[in-house]
């Protein structure tokens, strides 16, 4: 019987690309599927999806079906993977690949887009590198023609790491990972009202074999007493050790104990640490009344938060560009997140890399396996044990080294300013400096220094702050008043309260708070003092990083309200919401959101809005519910930035599109306003909050021993901490304000994320022009 006709070859650098999602499911895969599909439609290839991971590449026929646009409609806010994944013992055998091959070239598919884990990821890569003897093999069994296999010599695979446990080496975060966090959070969070109603103990496992990162983050995000992770086992006399920390935190007057296990833990000597062996420890030897919780399969579930969102559309529209880019000496890549930055990097040697922590694990080499996790990893490490274990007399500086550190928060309240101040109070005492809260900004500090019986200007225990990683606003207060409102009250009160160095969190009023007090160092002696600030607003707008704590907070807030407004357009199917989001002159949350949500159009202030992209914006939704029979799902959303434009208001909008859709479609208006600034700081606030609020005081700390002279004359003693692409680092003020401030519209010169709006505009298949128009406001 003669084998069946595969298509025929697509023209140019048109290509069938093959998306499937393998190994465990993690929220944010579907995000992924949607990106690939329709970026591939973009670009002018096909897209089809191979149901059920290798299981379908296996068998073949309905299972690998070609995807439409409207396919993949409503996508990123679903949990788990619509596609499905299955574990597949045929494809481990080479009988197996074989068949998958033969189906791949019967569908006509040359490219293969796997999002998975370490394990999917590394099936792909084989099955390239047999690719040739596969067909060679599928001619010879007279399976398929020479001629057949001709068009598809050269396979072209591209991997997406799709794992809660963010195990692979090489990025910073998998897709999945954060909204995984985000459910371990959530429910610590719930645990700890009734730990500390009953003064109990708790011991939580959480998921994580190799891999420690949710037991590290949400030891960080929670304030846990103590962290088990398989890559860094505690002391050989670890049992000692943990009571001890946790008396002494329990004699502090600490109410509640958190104790966070992966369930890999296990000491030196490989022996597992199981939460029951935790257990009868607190119980025996503190006589704590303790439980367990197991979360389990809790942490894979529900949908994913705004970084998974963001993350998987932007990796899934990165990898068609990498399959349309690749040529036969390309070696397979795996797209990677590195700080802030999307990277592409050598499949087998990330995989390779993460093999290796198991191994040296397993050597017991654990200075190695910590080595070979990425930078962050270790730094958060050392944040977490700085901040959290009491008594380290190794940490102390002498008497003469250590300063009083005023703490400030400057500005509107954003999600991760508690934390932040809450690494800094732990790390100035385990360093024996005196932490100094300034409560409720400048105007706090001028007009109350001096109140009876308590002034504004007040030192933190380790116990104040303690409870503080978890709670949204501000605990000591904020305001958006500037120090030049009465400057020379502020200089006293430095020198009165003999404030040593200044730790400012904040939007860009803390930005601008900054710079007046660099610029009056030459009126007074006492702000010539290292001075950081830590970039914190819901707006995302402070120069010198790109990115702000606050603003994960504020996205996933937003997205939850969208995410409602849309469940409601697509009840009545034919309605379109206008939202109003925050942000300033800053058009970062509206874009960043609209990537998260699959927004149909996004305005910002950078672009303007006028009337001929309102009228192709209309016509287009006209277009989109003339096609519309009946489908689920079809609401729209349009994000516009509250100062996009002074004279198209977000009602406006709503009225012109309500007007010109003759009834065939209906609007409505949405404004979150303060819902934005979110309640409970995301885990990604707080984590990256207690990491920056860390290396902030140990960059005060390289001011030590200077004169106020020398301080007043380095560039680097007035900074802002921020990410900037892939690395995280301190900007002169000086050199931030001169040449990356655009103080007229509050935000900085340069936005990183301005090549994003393209994507949300391909993504939702708003016409091309759009992403080029520009017009008076």
């Amino acid at each position: 019987m003669a084998p069946t006709e595969p298509p025929p070859p697509l023209l140019g650098r048109k290509r069938r690309i093959g998306v499937m999602t393998s190994g465990g499911d993690a929220p944010g895969m579907n995000g992924a599927v949607r990106a690939v599909v329709r970026m591939s439609i973009a670009q002018n290839c096909e897209a089809y999806a191979i149901y059920e991971g290798y299981e379908g590449l296996v068998q073949g026929g309905d299972m690998i079906r070609e995807m439409g646009w409207e396919d993949v409609r409503g996508f990123l806010s679903e949990g788990g993977t619509l596609i499905g994944t299955a574990r597949c013992k045929a494809f481990m055998e080479r009988p197996g690949r074989l068949t998958a091959a033969k189906n791949m070239i019967l569908k006509g598919i040359n490219a293969l887009i796997i999002c998975g884990g370490d394990g999917s990821l590394t099936g792909a890569d084989k099955f390239r590198g047999e690719w040739p003897g596969l067909l060679e093999e599928l001619v010879k069994k007279k399976e398929l023609t020479a001629e057949q296999v001709e068009p598809f010599r050269l396979l072209n695979i591209v991997g997406l790491v799709g794992s809660i446990d963010n195990d692979l080496s090489m990025t910073d975060a998998t897709i999945g990972c954060y909204s995984s966090l985000g459910r371990i959070c959530e429910s610590v969070d719930y645990i700890d009202a009734t730990a500390l109603s009953h003064q109990r103990a708790f011991v939580i496992e959480v998921m994580g074999r190799h891999c420690g990162w949710l037991a590290l983050m949400a030891g960080v995000s929670t304030g846990a007493d103590f962290v088990f992770l398989p890559e860094n086992p505690p002391s050989e006399n670890w049992e000692a050790d943990m009571c001890k920390v946790i008396k002494k935190h329990r004699d502090l007057g600490k109410r509640k104990t958190i104790v966070i296990v992966a369930e890999g833990a296990h000491d030196r000597n490989l022996l597992k640490i199981s939460p029951s062996h935790v257990k009868h420890l607190l119980t025996d030897k503190l006589r704590l009344d303790t439980r367990i919780t197991t979360l389990g399969h809790v942490q894979r579930g529900g949908t994913a938060c705004a970084y998974d969102r963001m993350l998987s559309t932007l990796q899934g529209a990165e990898a068609v560009k990498a399959v349309l880019e690749a040529t036969p000496e390309t070696p397979s890549p795996v797209i990677c997140m590195v700080e802030n930055k999307i990277e592409r990097r050598p499949l087998l040697e990330a995989v390779k890399q993460t093999h290796e922590v198991a191994e040296a694990i397993a050597a017991k080499d654990f200075d190695r396996a910590m080595s070979l996790r990425d930078a962050e990893f270790a730094e958060y490490w050392q944040a977490y044990n700085i901040t959290t274990a009491m008594d380290q007399p190794q940490l102390l500086l002498p008497e003469e080294k250590r300063l009083r550190v005023g703490i400030i928060h400057i500005g509107a309240p954003a999600g991760g300013m508690n934390a932040a101040t809450r690494a800094a109070v732990a790390y100035c005492l385990a360093r024996g400096h005196t932490p100094v809260a300034l409560h409720n900004g400048f105007p706090g500090l001028t007009r109350h220094h001096d109140d009876k019986p308590l002034g504004s200007v007040r030192e933190v225990s380790w116990l104040d702050a303690e409870s503080w990683v978890s709670k949204g606003g501000s605990e000591i207060g904020t305001n958006r008043g500037l120090p030049s409102e009465d400057m020379p009250t502020v200089a006293m009160c430095f020198e009165k309260y003999k404030i040593q160095a200044l730790f400012a969190v904040g939007g860009f009023e803390a930005f601008t708070s900054i710079s007046e007090l660099r610029k009056a160092r030459e009126q007074y002696d006492s702000l010539k003092i290292p001075m950081v600030i830590l970039p914190a607003t819901v707006s995302n707008n402070v120069p010198g990083t790109e990115y702000s704590i606050g603003s994960d907070t504020c996205l996933n807030a937003l997205i939850q309200y969208c995410d409602a407004c849309r469940q409601s357009a697509s009840s009545s199917r034919r309605r379109v919401f206008v939202i109003e989001t925050q942000g300033g002159a800053s058009g970062y949350i509206a874009t960043i959101a609209g990537l998260s949500i699959g927004a149909f159009a996004v305005y910002t202030p950078e672009d303007g809005i006028n009337i001929k992209m309102l009228d192709r914006d209309i016509d287009h939704l006209r277009e989109h519910f003339a096609k519309d029979r009946g489908q689920n799902r079809a609401g729209k959303i349009i994000l516009r930035n509250e100062k996009a434009s002074k004279t198209y208001t977000t009602e406006i909008i709503a009225n012109m599109i309500r007007e010109e859709a003759k009834g065939r479609f209906e609007s409505r208006v949405g404004v979150p306003g303060h819902f934005q600034q979110g309640t409970t700081p995301s885990p990604m606030d707080r984590v990256r909050a207690a990491r920056f609020g860390v290396k902030s005081l140990q960059h005060i700390e390289d001011f030590i021993g200077k004169s106020k002279e020398e301080i007043a004359k380095d560039p680097m003693s007035a900074s802002v901490i921020g990410i900037k692409g892939a690395k995280v680092l301190f900007s002169a003020m000086e050199l931030v304000e001169e040449n990356e401030t655009d103080w007229k519209d509050r935000r900085p010169k340069d936005e990183f994320w301005m090549g994003l709006k393209d994507v949300v505009d391909i993504l939702s298949g708003r016409p091309k022009s759009h992403s080029t128009t520009s017009s008076p406001k």
